[in-house]
């Protein structure tokens, strides 16, 4: 009999990259927990599962999880095996303009998705999707591990933090068996067009200019490691089978005997001025641009992000796609599907 996912947060945009990965690659039944919000597009879902032969494995209840998931909404989800939380509030600048809502999206409505989980008789494994930003600013030559101090820099941030250390306290408390994972700056098709990726093959398209975020100097443009959310996808399906002992700690891949953390790591470091010099080339532009000094004006915003990706690579697995293949297949894609870098 085929196992059933439940995934919050479905209509976003990583999150419906991993029901294509999961509809293509398994006979899983995907069941998405969903609000629709600013991150939140259902076209996305219908795009990808208009010519899906296996969509009838995909449905979706509607609940926010600023309440609590409630007898008759859990009736609805039914039977799974898997929880992989992705829905989050995620936009910085909104978090720094309304930091409570982001306690209440991401705190509040991951206790609630635990208080329910805990019950689960059938749970194999919870993911809890974080972010690299509860590390704050990577100094140069720094890549964070994924249990080195938190030092967030924004209120997203922070609550993406106290929601990672409520689904660790669950864990230890209830014997939950979760993954966390840090991922960053995840790019692909059909990302919102107010992202760097799609806006700089937006402008390029257009001829406009781009603002590039830099040093005080204007002399040093900020860097990411870029990853695709197929590739994220990937990643968070090989730690779905992964060999892990939850009730055995001493099976940490750490070493350690901590709670299980991972890094998802784009292939490269890129800094924002060549990744949009390389956007303009596979467009067969040249780029526009102006370097701006934005990250010490603007409270939140950090010049440099950096995750270790050695644990995942040591246990077998990293991107195994080249970035810029990656990059050139987005450009031509949104190009071609020109509604999706629409404001």
């Amino acid at each position: 009999m085929s196992k059933t996912i439940l995934l919050t947060g479905g209509a976003g945009f990583i999150a419906h990259h991993f029901i294509e990965e999961t509809l293509n690659k398994t006979d899983f039944n995907i069941v998405t927990l969903d609000r629709i919000d600013f991150g939140g597009n259902l076209n996305r879902m219908v795009d990808i599962l208009k010519n899906n032969s296996e969509k009838n494995r995909v449905r979706t209840v509607w609940h926010d999880l600023k309440s609590p998931i409630n007898p008759q909404i859990s009736s609805h989800i039914g039977k799974v095996d898997y929880v992989i939380h992705m829905a989050a509030g995620s936009h910085v600048d909104r978090s720094i303009d309304y930091p409570m809502e982001f306690v209440m999206d991401n705190v509040v409505g991951t206790v609630n998705l635990l208080d329910y989980v805990k019950g689960l008789d059938s749970l194999e494994r919870f993911i809890y999707f974080s972010t690299d930003e509860v590390f704050g600013p990577a100094p140069e030559g720094i890549k964070f591990k994924e249990w080195d101090r938190y030092n967030s820099g924004n209120p997203y941030s922070a609550s993406k933090a106290g929601a990672e250390e409520l689904v660790v306290a669950y864990e230890n408390t209830y014997k939950i068996p979760t993954i966390i994972t840090h991922t960053m700056n995840v790019f692909g098709e059909r990302q919102h067009p107010e992202k760097y990726i799609p806006m700089c093959i937006r402008k390029v398209r257009d001829n406009e200019s781009i603002t590039v975020h830099s040093n005080p100097q204007k002399t040093k443009a900020g860097s990411r490691h870029y990853i695709h959310a197929k590739d994220v996808a990937e990643g968070v399906h090989f730690l779905m089978n992964s060999k892990i002992d939850f009730n055995d700690r001493s099976q940490d891949p750490m070493g350690v005997g901590k709670n299980f953390k991972f890094n998802l790591v784009g292939p490269e470091e890129i800094d924002n001025l060549t990744l949009a010099k390389t956007i303009a080339s596979v467009q067969g532009k040249e780029l526009k641009y102006e370097m701006v000094d934005f990250h010490s004006q603007r409270p939140g915003h950090d010049l440099r992000y950096a995750l270790d990706g050695s644990l995942l690579k040591n246990m077998g697995w990293e991107p195994s796609i080249k970035f810029t293949d990656r990059v050139a297949e987005v450009v031509n894609w949104s190009l071609n599907n020109p509604v999706w870098l629409e404001i």
